[in-house]
Parts: C-alpha cells; sequence; structure tokens
C-alpha cells in the first residue's frame, strides 16, 4: 500500500478508496500523534471538524466525529464551511486540531480528510506520517487506551462559525466594494452560502450561480474549473468581474469585465503590486511554484518584486512563506495566500481582496490584470499511467531533453506527478502557442507510452 497522505490529505473514491473505517481510524491516530506530541497536554482537547456539501461528507464526517470522540477529544462540529474556514476556526477558537473533510476540486464521488494544527496551520509531512504508521500499527491489532465515562469526548454543533468567519473576512479588507457588481460561481460548493454573504456584507452587488448545493453537484460544469458559466454570466449582467471558487472554496480565479480569465498568476500579480503600494509586501517578495507562468516571473521582475519558487503544492508555499516571513504567495490554479489574514488558500477571501484592488484604484480588472502577460502554456494531464515512475523512467527524460533543445530560452517543460489524482501533468511554455501545443502532446504521448 501506498503513502496515503498526498500534496493535501488523504483523498479518494469515498467509500471505496476513502472508507467510514478509514477516516476513523485516521481521526483516532491523529489524537494519539498530536497527544504524544504534546499538543494536548494540561487540558482537555477540542477539534473543529466541517465539511463540503458532498453526499459522503455526511457519513465520512460522522466517522471522524465518532473517531475524535472515543479517542477523547471533544469536537465542534460546524458543518458546511470552506476549508479556509476550518483552518481559522481552529486558530481562532484556540482549538488543537482542525478536520476538514473535502476533495476539493475533485468530482462528486470523491471526497477526502484535511488535518490541521493548533493555530489553523496544515500539519508538517513528519506529523503526517506518524499519524499513518500509528494508524496502520492500529490497523494490525495494536491496542490503544480507550478513555471511559467522562473521559470520551463531547460533541457540540457550533452554529456560529459562519457569522465568525464571514466578519473575519470583511474586517481585514483595506476598503468596501460599494459600486460593484460581482458575479460569484460557488461551484455548489462549501462557498454557496459564505462568499455571497461576505461580498454583500463588503458592499458590492452579488449576482449568483453555483450556490445550490444538493450534495451531488459539486464542481459539476462549474466553478473554478469550468469558468463558461461566470463568464456568460458576468456579460449577461454587465458585471465589473466574476469570482469563481472550487469545492472547498480554498482557490479563486476571476473573469474580467470582458469575459476574460484571470488566473492564480495574474490575481498574484494584482495583489502584489497593490500590497506593494500600502507597504505590507513584507521583504518585497511573492511566493509562487514551479507551475507559474513564465509571464509572471518577467513582470516581478519588471516591477522589481523579487520572486520566491517552491515545488507544487499550497502546502509547500506556506511552508516558504512561514520560514522567511513572506505575506503573499500562490498557485496559478488559485490558491492565494494572504498570511496576515490566512493560514491557507483562502478563495473568498483572495476575491474580496483582488475586488477591493479594483474598487481602490478605479480600474478594471481587465486593466490590473494587464500587469503581466502571460505566454502561451500548454497543461495536459495524462491519466491512468504509473505517476510514481516519472522521476526515474530514462524513455521520458529522453523526451524531455529533447523537447528542451528545441524550446531553447524561449520556454519551457514540466512533468509532474499529481499530488491529489492518478495522474501525471505535462506543461509547457513557449512563444508560439502552436508550438507550445505540438511539444506538450508529444510529452503527453511518451508519458502513455512510458508509464501506462
Amino acid at each position: 500500500m501506498g503513502r496515503l497522505f498526498g500534496t493535501d490529505g488523504v483523498r479518494g473514491v469515498a467509500n471505496a478508496d476513502l472508507t467510514a473505517e478509514l477516516a476513523l481510524g485516521l481521526s483516532v491516530a491523529a489524537a494519539h500523534v498530536l497527544a504524544e506530541a504534546g499538543t494536548f497536554e494540561g487540558h482537555r482537547p477540542v477539534a473543529v471538524v466541517g465539511r463540503d456539501p458532498r453526499a459522503s461528507g455526511e457519513f465520512l464526517e460522522a466517522a471522524v466525529v465518532a473517531g475524535l470522540a472515543s479517542a477523547g477529544v471533544d469536537v465542534l462540529r460546524v458543518g458546511v464551511l470552506p476549508t479556509p474556514a476550518v483552518a481559522y476556526l481552529t486558530g481562532a477558537l484556540g482549538a488543537d486540531l482542525g478536520v476538514m473533510l473535502s476533495a476539493s476540486h475533485n468530482p462528486m464521488p470523491d471526497n477526502g480528510i484535511k488535518f490541521f494544527a493548533r493555530g489553523g496551520h496544515k500539519l508538517a509531512d513528519e506529523l503526517e506520517d506518524r499519524i499513518e504508521e500509528t494508524y496502520r500499527g492500529h490497523s494490525a491489532g495494536e491496542p490503544w487506551e480507550r478513555p471511559t465515562g467522562a473521559g470520551v469526548g463531547r460533541v457540540t454543533d457550533y452554529d456560529e462559525g459562519f457569522d465568525k468567519y464571514v466578519a473575519h473576512l470583511v474586517g481585514v479588507l483595506p476598503n468596501r466594494l460599494d459600486g460593484l457588481k460581482i458575479v460569484i460561481d460557488g461551484a455548489h460548493g462549501a462557498a454557496a452560502r459564505v462568499s455571497p454573504e461576505a461580498f454583500a456584507r463588503a458592499g458590492a452587488e452579488v449576482v449568483t450561480i453555483g450556490t445550490e448545493p444538493d450534495g451531488l453537484n459539486i464542481n459539476d460544469a462549474c466553478g473554478s474549473t469550468h469558468l463558461d458559466k461566470l463568464r456568460s454570466a458576468v456579460l449577461e449582467h454587465g458585471a465589473a468581474l466574476g469570482v469563481a471558487h472550487d469545492g472547498d472554496a480554498d482557490r479563486c480565479l476571476a473573469v474580467d469585465h470582458a469575459g476574460n480569465a484571470v488566473d492564480g498568476d495574474q490575481i498574484l500579480a494584482v495583489l502584489a503590486l497593490g500590497m506593494r503600494e500600502a507597504g505590507t509586501l513584507r521583504k518585497n517578495t511573492v511566493v509562487a511554484t514551479v507551475m507559474s507562468n513564465l509571464g509572471f516571473k518577467l513582470a516581478m521582475e519588471g516591477a522589481g518584486i523579487d520572486l520566491v519558487q517552491t515545488a507544487v503544492g499550497d502546502r509547500y508555499v506556506l511552508e516558504e512563506m512561514k520560514a522567511h516571513g513572506y505575506a503573499l504567495g500562490g498557485e496559478q490554479s488559485g490558491h492565494v495566500i494572504v498570511l496576515d489574514h490566512a493560514t491557507t488558500g483562502d478563495g473568498t477571501l483572495t476575491g474580496l481582496m483582488l475586488a477591493a484592488r479594483v474598487a481602490a484604484t478605479g480600474r478594471s480588472l481587465a486593466d490590473l490584470a494587464g500587469a503581466m502577460e502571460r505566454l502561451p502554456q500548454i497543461l495536459i494531464n495524462v491519466p491512468d499511467v504509473d505517476r510514481s515512475r516519472v522521476a526515474s523512467s530514462a524513455e521520458l527524460a529522453t523526451a524531455v531533453a529533447e523537447a528542451e533543445r528545441e524550446l531553447g530560452a524561449t520556454g519551457r517543460v514540466l512533468l509532474r506527478p499529481s499530488g491529489t489524482e492518478p495522474l501525471v501533468r505535462v506543461m509547457v511554455e513557449a512563444a508560439d502557442i502552436e508550438q507550445a501545443r505540438a511539444v506538450a502532446q508529444r510529452l503527453a504521448d511518451a508519458v502513455k507510452s512510458a508509464l501506462g
């Protein structure tokens, strides 16, 4: 069996890969590992548990709550809220642990478990490894001391979480959004209530789509992975911009008034320039991943802003930010971290900050996003291959070397296994879109041949 934890928690098809038994067992293991680490010392432990609207989240939530309570942890059940809301509430309520049930942008049949440490930060890789080791030990029959009587955890519904989180979002905005008409696509996910409420409280005129979750329609032809409906709504309503979330609302992509997509790199560029102007871009640095468009790097260089790049995954962006005291970082996919106000990517906060910049400058989002020019970039996901052999395949190494020679200094190639899905991502950038497309397809074919 491979490692359970990927770059963003444990994910799989609910009730097939991610079972109630696994959810319960991981929760028990997490409680034991944190107890051994001294997190619970001197007080009764408390965990915050939330989920997105997937139907499977209902039984998985029950399993997680049961596991934690059986291990002596009191549970505050916050219901359907975004991942960053669970992270925020874990810190704001002084909880020892946060648990979010969501598979983010993945299809509805999937689900996932993500743990947060005290303060609302993602668990370190070392702690995840220990949780997995403990879980496997328990599954093999290793005994553990079960609390009884008053020692078992108590479960409470914490209904105040929604208002507490929305008030936090609106409270950290540098200015109001009065006069802006904004379309919000909630992906029928965890932000379906939160995001429209936050934008409305901030003064925007809000039009909503994708805000009627039924447990089955999350990410279904909507949200940050499907911008067509948002684009149409922005044009239909004459909105200043549109904001799209994914299923758990830890990311945000946008659409300008003309219907053009604004990706995470462009959002980062807009926020970086605004924060530098406001004096809040600490060390004059923004953090991004190796997947960022080369145009973003060139734009930051042109603006005199330093860029630090990390491995793909918002957890690695966050680690770099925390280690060196940087204030802004993110990914092209729309995970944007504003560390002064959030401990993880927060799609609603990102959308609010982007809209606040439009309102403050009086400039259109299209104009602001023009601070960087996206170089043609082709991304092909290659499914049903052995992603574990990407780095060791000689055949792939030869194909990549040939592609890099062809592109020269005007482009780049990146192959990487997905940390959350069973596929390999092929990314090619070039000055010419047709060249990028042709090289990317050749590499995708090489991946299938070498790893299929």
